[in-house]
């Protein structure tokens, strides 16, 4: 982490070193931080100007800083602290361990240690507070030496810069730790909802599969009770669900960046993770050769008993001795299914919905889904993709959390392939004026 600096202490700088000038005569004066937050047992430390009286004054230049002070102040060519033994400002510091009044330079006596002189009228002031040392303050004027009392002055304002600049690094300290938080807290929301999407198919396959038992049950078989049973338990799952969304759907303000006020830095850096890691099945595993169909299988069992209980039609069309593709089988059958079951869930009663495998472009291997439902707007497809987007869908009755894509979109990117998505649907069989439809085709790399 690096030295920061908020406007307020920027402020107060400016403040104090105009009282340098105003009421002392000070000539120039420049206020050092030292850059890193790092403890340096010799004392040395990379110094950065942060504010300098005039303003019109050229800063100099690190070597040329160095070349002015005594050798107590510098090692080599950089600008270094007086070896105190001090420590540099470091996050989370015991106040109890030292006082205040142990470690800045005696305001109250009569004459500033050698080493703080520069000459009568040049002096350099470290900024030191709870043995912690964060920079310098250099100041001087060309007519006349300081006295005492003026000296006494110059501490004072030292020891003032320094409390405000512990202070100012502890705020910046409690930001990052804020942002660090609520990244992690992001991170969270997004594996959870992951889970709570995923969880929802298999939730209602199991609730479609207990009904059509029941249907298929004589009123007087035994085993009636054990299908009511699956459907009741099925229903109370999936109101669980619901109230467990409810609690857990934290709006955009809930989720914004905790911050506290005045955050202008000099130097300071936080880097957040472009996509939370995905918390789903398979994920972890890597790709191998298998095949599309034996894949599309077991989904197209639960699809088709789905689209039974809908009244949809569900139409298969795969070639015969289609090439294997290179993906990762758990992640693969995520994405199908998510696509799946929003085909049929946005399809209305009476809609069909085509699955296509055998689609070939370059090195790929393409699965085609295709439905006859109200379409996606062209307003909408630039989205899709996003985190809970749902676009008009949201204006609907129709349950969805915009989830499913964007998990599917991160999939398939994760297994060098593509999804591509068409509306109106690409197959003007399926399709008709008032059913434009929508499809989906999902790019997978062949094996070698």
């Amino acid at each position: 982490m690096l030295m920061s600096a908020s406007s307020d202490f920027l402020a107060l700088c400016r403040e104090q070193i105009a009282l340098l000038a105003q009421g002392l005569g000070a000539t120039l004066s420049i206020v050092y931080l030292t850059q890193e937050l790092v403890e340096t047992p010799s004392g040395e430390a990379k110094l950065i100007p942060v504010m300098i009286y005039p303003e019109t004054a050229l800063l100099p230049q690190a070597e040329e800083s160095a070349a002015t002070l005594p050798k107590q102040l510098r090692v080599g060519n950089g600008l270094v602290l007086p070896n105190h033994h001090q420590r540099l400002l470091t996050p989370g510091l015991d106040s109890s361990t030292s006082s205040p009044e142990s470690q800045i330079p005696d305001a109250s006596g009569p004459h500033l240690q050698e080493e703080y002189l520069l000459s009568g009228n040049q002096i350099v002031l470290p900024l030191v507070y709870e043995g912690v040392m964060m920079g310098l303050l250099v100041t001087g004027r060309k007519d006349r030496e300081w006295n005492e009392h003026e000296q006494s002055q110059i501490q004072h304002i030292a020891q003032t810069l320094a409390i405000a600049c512990i202070l100012d690094q502890r705020r910046a300290w409690l930001q990052h730790q804020l942002h660090e938080q609520q990244i992690l807290q992001e991170k969270q929301q997004d594996l959870l909802d992951n889970l709570l999407h995923q969880f929802r198919n298999p939730l209602t396959a199991l609730r479609t599969f207990g009904k059509l038992l029941l249907k298929r049950l004589r009123p007087a078989d035994t085993n009636r009770d054990v299908a009511n049973s699956i459907v009741r338990e099925s229903d109370r799952l999936q109101e669980l669900l619901q109230q467990f969304e409810q609690v857990i759907d934290l709006v955009d303000t809930d989720l914004a960046p905790l911050h506290l006020p005045n955050e202008v830095f000099v130097e300071a850096s936080v880097q957040k993770d472009a996509k939370p890691p995905l918390l789903l099945p398979g994920t972890g595993d890597k790709a191998v050769d298998c095949s599309v169909a034996d894949i599309l299988e077991p989904l197209l069992i639960s699809a088709k008993a789905i689209a039974q209980e809908r009244k949809l039609k569900l139409i298969t069309e795969f070639k015969h001795n289609l090439p294997l593709v290179r993906a990762n089988i758990k992640a693969l059958r995520e994405v199908l299914n998510n696509i799946i079951d929003n085909a049929l869930k946005y399809t209305p009663s009476g809609g069909r919905i085509l699955i296509q495998a055998g689609q070939q472009k370059g090195n790929l291997q393409g699965i085609v889904i295709s439905d006859n439902g109200p379409g996606i707007p062209a307003e909408d497809l630039e989205h899709l993709g996003e985190r809970h987007y749902r676009g008009v869908q949201a204006q609907t009755e129709i349950p969805g959390t915009g989830l499913g894509l964007a998990i599917a979109k991160q999939l398939i990117e994760q297994m060098q392939g593509e999804i591509e998505v068409f509306s109106p649907a690409i197959n003007s069989k399926l399709t008709s004026p008032n059913r434009p439809g929508t499809t989906f085709i999902i790019w997978l790399p062949e094996s070698h």
